[in-house]
């Protein structure tokens, strides 16, 4: 059944359709998810936690910049250089909304 025929029938859309597409990918759910729990986080946590390469987290943190869930801020701890990642409001949201399309997908657990 289409999502406009579930509507009409009274049913709503199905709850995959409010699914994020960006969070397909299981590597940038769980960066999402790791940034989602604090308020910014240095680059080499995400990458420790999420148990990723640099160059993957890197590539995988410019698709999440590229659509706004994201932001990289650059400094210096010391004479080290360092980099932290923070989640955007747009991108909370965007978190947000993929888990309750999650849940209700999966229904009520016993």
């Amino acid at each position: 059944m289409t999502p406009e025929a579930s509507a009409a029938a009274g049913q709503g859309p199905h709850p995959r359709h409010a699914l994020e597409p960006l969070l397909a990918s299981a590597v940038r759910l769980s960066i999402v998810a790791a940034l989602a729990a604090v308020e910014k986080a240095e680059f080499a946590y995400v990458r420790d936690l999420v148990e990723i390469t640099d160059s993957a987290l890197s590539k995988q943190v410019s698709r999440l910049e590229d659509a706004g869930w994201v932001t990289v801020e650059k400094g210096q701890v010391g004479r080290r250089p360092r980099t932290w990642l923070r989640l955007t409001e747009d991108g909370a949201a965007a978190y947000r909304r993929h888990l309750g399309a999650l849940m209700a997908i999966a229904g009520p657990q016993p």
